[in-house]
C-alpha cells in the first residue's frame, strides 16, 4: 500500500492548479432572437373525416377507389340487410291499405245509412206531429201518442248514433293514413341508408373495407377529405396554450420534406383540453405550402410568440439565477434579462456588448 505525505498531496494540487486551462471568456453579440412554443402534430385534409354507416348490413358493393375524386351525394357503399328491406315492403303495403281512397266505401256505407235515418226521422216527427194534433181533438189514445214520440226519440237517437260514426270513423281513417304515411317514410329512410353516400366534395383517402364485410354504425369504412385543401393539427401543452393567440406565425418542419421549412398560421384553438395527453389542440393553415400534401403526414412546428432584432444575447448558460453574470475578473454582476430560449438570453440592462463574461 502506497502512503502520500501531505506536502506531496499539496504540490499535487498546485500542479493540477498551474495546469488547468483559463475559464473561457464571452461578450455579448448582437442577434435576432425568436420566442416561440413547440408543437408536434400532422398534416390533415380540409373536412377530413371517417364515413360510418347509419343502419346494419353487409357491404355488397363499393362504388369508388382510392384516390377518386367524389361529390357530395355520391354512392360510396351499398349495403345489403334483409330485415331493413323487409320492412320497408311491409311499410308500403299497410301505406297502400290505409290510404284513404282505398276505404271510401266504409264511409259511403255510413252516408247511406245516415240518409236513411235522416228520412225516418223526419217520417216519425211528422207521424209524431200528427198523433199530437189529433190527440188534440180528442182522436186516439195517449198510449199511440206516447208511441209517436218514442218512436221519433229513437230515431234522432239513431241518426246523431251514426254521424258520430261517420265522424269517429273518418277521424280514425285519417289518422291510420298519415301514421302508415310516416311509417313507410321511415322505413323507406332506413333503407336508404343502406346506400353510404359522401357528404363532401372532395377525394377518397382511403377504403378500410372490403365487399362481403359485416359492418354497424360504429364501423370506419373510408377515410374522405378535400382534394385541394389541408390543415394543420397541433398539439400544444397546457403550460403553453395560455400564450397562442388565432393569427401568429408558424415554422413548420415536415418529415417528408427535410431540410426545408414551410409557412402556416394559427387558424383555431379548440378549448378542450385532453386529460390523457394534457395537450390542447390548435389547428392552423399554410401560408407557405409544400407542393404536394397527403393527409397524416407527421410534423413538428414552433409557433412564434415574439421576434427582437438586434437583441444583446449571452448564452444562457452563463446565467446564475435568471438575473445574475459573472465578468472576467470574478465579478457578480446582475441584469435584467428579456427574451430567452433553451440557449440564448437576452440582456436589457446590466452589461454592456463589451463586457467580457466566464461561465459560472
Amino acid at each position: 500500500m502506497f502512503k502520500f505525505s501531505s506536502c506531496a498531496v499539496f504540490t499535487l494540487l498546485l500542479i493540477l492548479i498551474s495546469c488547468s486551462p483559463p475559464a473561457e471568456k464571452i461578450s455579448p453579440i448582437r442577434q435576432n432572437i425568436t420566442l416561440s412554443v413547440y408543437a408536434s402534430g400532422k398534416v390533415l385534409s380540409k373536412n377530413q373525416y371517417e364515413v360510418q354507416p347509419n343502419n346494419t348490413g353487409y357491404i355488397q358493393k363499393i362504388h369508388v377507389s382510392e384516390g377518386d375524386q367524389v361529390q357530395q351525394g355520391t354512392v360510396l357503399f351499398t349495403l345489403t340487410n334483409e330485415a331493413t328491406q323487409l320492412n320497408q315492403e311491409l311499410a308500403r303495403i299497410s301505406q297502400s291499405f290505409s290510404e284513404r281512397e282505398n276505404n271510401t266505401a266504409r264511409l259511403k256505407d255510413l252516408v247511406v245509412k245516415i240518409n236513411l235515418a235522416q228520412d225516418k226521422m223526419r217520417h216519425d216527427s211528422l207521424l209524431w206531429l200528427r198523433q199530437k194534433n189529433l190527440h188534440k181533438k180528442g182522436i186516439g189514445t195517449r198510449v199511440e201518442l206516447e208511441q209517436r214520440q218514442l218512436q221519433y226519440s229513437q230515431s234522432k237517437t239513431e241518426l246523431a248514433g251514426l254521424e258520430l260514426t261517420h265522424e269517429t270513423l273518418s277521424r280514425e281513417l285519417q289518422y291510420n293514413a298519415e301514421n302508415a304515411q310516416k311509417n313507410f317514410e321511415i322505413a323507406r329512410s332506413r333503407a336508404n341508408d343502406l346506400k353510404i353516400k359522401s357528404e363532401i366534395d372532395g377525394r377518397v383517402y382511403a377504403l378500410l373495407k372490403e365487399a362481403g364485410e359485416l359492418v354497424n354504425q360504429q364501423s370506419s369504412l373510408a377515410v374522405l377529405g378535400d382534394g385541394e385543401e389541408f390543415i394543420l393539427e397541433l398539439l400544444v401543452d397546457e403550460n403553453d396554450i395560455a400564450q397562442i393567440k388565432p393569427g401568429q406565425n408558424i415554422k413548420v418542419n415536415l418529415d417528408s420534406y427535410r431540410g426545408e421549412v414551410f409557412d402556416a398560421a394559427v387558424t383555431k384553438i379548440n378549448p378542450m383540453m385532453d386529460d390523457k395527453t394534457k395537450s390542447f389542440v390548435v389547428e392552423a393553415e399554410f401560408t407557405k405550402s409544400p407542393p404536394q400534401l397527403y393527409p397524416n403526414l407527421t410534423l413538428e412546428a414552433n409557433i412564434i410568440l415574439q421576434v427582437k432584432e438586434d437583441a444583446l444575447m449571452i448564452p444562457s448558460s452563463y446565467i446564475l439565477q435568471d438575473k445574475y453574470v459573472l465578468n472576467a475578473a470574478g465579478d457578480t454582476l446582475e441584469v435584467k434579462t428579456g427574451i430567452k430560449n433553451y440557449q440564448h438570453t437576452e440582456i436589457v440592462s446590466g452589461i454592456e456588448g463589451t463586457t467580457e463574461l466566464i461561465k459560472p
